[in-house]
């Protein structure tokens, strides 16, 4: 089978290319030339784990291809997959301006009968919408089905996630569509993979409703962690024994700074704004945004606190990127730490493994720093805000000798609060008074 891939971006060139590693045809359509040249060149765009020897390998065998031209991968294809970017706006609704500009330009290129995929996450009744542009566009002149498949793909290991998916989402009206689908996806029955086989509006609404879930969790933790610190209770024994509950699980059970990247915030924005379109308010997920959004200025409050009067004072930050193997600085706690600390007057020394060039667009006046002993180089305060496994076990002592001030501000609970405090430097970390067994 021979499919098209329109997007280069995340999510569109991680599908491209899992889908040529399991045999298809592939042609990936960007409108962006530099892009697509680079791809040609085997340079990546994004920072996503054995995804360039993947791009690299099914190239070298003739499965995977780039081009600007829309028309010729149409024509080469049954399934059309859209992977174009939905950002949020001000109100915080999708906007659709490039699904919708993807919809007419596929439909007047269309050469015969295509099954149209929305990848991309889209707002409930987004399907229907495809199918009326195209519809416009057409006049009858060649008979399509839309589906909808959304991606669940986590940054940092987005492969795995769709080579061994825990679930694959189908919603389509028509059952050849389905059939196709299903046979695209057929490599993955041999691992049992379940499929949830419905229509467009329910695939559509489960996309939002996962995300949101998720993002539930790891707000509730947070408020958790919060009321804990004031409590003397710890936050990872309370997640420990919430998580052996099987109603709950262990999973998103980790406290933090708040959540962030391309996903939770934009999604679950959506789905309020959503709901508000339908005369409802969805009140716990407006209430997860905004504990998220009190979460990440918590996270500065306690930086703020430690470091007394923090005119002329260094941080050392530990991690720029939303979560590890990643370089996705959207919506990341970091953001507002960061603006936050040099507004009081603190300069910010920091390291991060993969994300310290996208965080240029992002932020200014940093001083990135070739690793962490670099970073706390004479600085007041460590803030370890992003859990690489690089920084997982450092030199402890190393760090306090170098550092002006010792304290250590653990954002990921990384670190055992006795080892920390035992070396000499004072420590906090989120929802676990200091002294108490718990953390690594």
């Amino acid at each position: 089978m021979n499919i098209c891939v329109i997007g280069s971006g995340y999510v569109g060139l991680v599908t491209g290319t899992c889908f040529a590693e399991f045999g298809v045809h592939v042609t990936c359509v960007d409108n962006n030339v530099a892009k697509i040249a680079a791809l040609k060149r085997g340079e990546i765009p994004i920072y996503e784990p054995g995804l360039d020897r993947l791009v690299a390998k099914n190239v070298a065998e003739g499965r995977l291809h780039f081009t600007t031209d829309l028309a010729e991968g149409v024509h080469s294809s049954l399934v059309i997959f859209v992977a174009v970017g939905t950002p949020p706006g001000e109100d915080g609704s999708a906007d659709l301006q490039y699904v919708e500009a993807v919809a007419r330009q596929v439909a007047e290129v269309m050469d015969g009968y295509k099954v149209i995929v929305n990848k991309s996450t889209v707002p409930v009744g987004t399907a229907r919408r495809v199918q009326k542009i195209m519809e416009e566009v057409l006049q009858g002149r060649h008979r399509f089905d839309v589906a909808s498949n959304p991606e669940f793909l986590r940054e940092g290991s987005a492969i795995e996630d769709f080579m061994r998916p825990n679930r694959v989402i189908l919603g389509a009206d028509d059952e050849h569509a389905v059939a196709i689908l299903k046979d695209l996806y057929r490599p993955l029955y041999l691992i049992e993979t379940p499929m949830v086989i419905t229509n467009l509006e329910t695939a559509e609404f489960i996309k939002y409703a996962a995300n949101a879930f998720l993002a539930t969790k790891i707000s509730f933790i947070n408020e958790c962690a919060n009321l804990c610190d004031r409590v003397g209770a710890n936050v990872q024994d309370v997640a420990k024994g919430m998580g052996l509950d099987g109603r709950i699980g262990a999973k998103f059970l980790h406290p933090g700074p708040g959540y962030g990247g391309s996903c939770f915030p934009k999604d679950t924005l959506a789905l309020t704004r959503i709901a508000r379109d339908h005369d409802y308010r969805f009140q716990i997920v407006e209430s997860v945004v905004e504990v998220n959004e009190r979460q990440k200025q918590r996270a500065l409050d306690l930086v703020l606190e430690e470091l007394g009067e923090p005119q002329g004072k260094t941080v050392a930050l530990l991690g720029l990127a939303f979560k590890p193997n990643t370089d996705d600085m959207r919506e990341s706690p970091t953001l507002v730490i960061v603006r936050g600390l040099q507004q009081a007057g603190v300069t910010v020394r920091a390291y991060d493994p993969a994300a310290m060039e996208t965080s240029k667009a992002e932020l200014s006046n940093i001083v990135y720093c070739n690793d962490a002993y670099d970073a706390a180089e004479g600085s007041d305060c460590l803030v370890l805000a992003t859990e690489w496994n690089v920084f997982r076990n450092l030199d402890l002592e190393r760090l306090k000798s170098s550092m002006r001030t010792p304290t250590f501000i653990d954002l990921r609970n990384v670190y055992h609060p006795k080892r920390v405090t035992e070396i000499g430097f004072k420590y906090r970390s989120i929802g676990r008074p200091c002294g108490m067994e718990g953390g690594k």
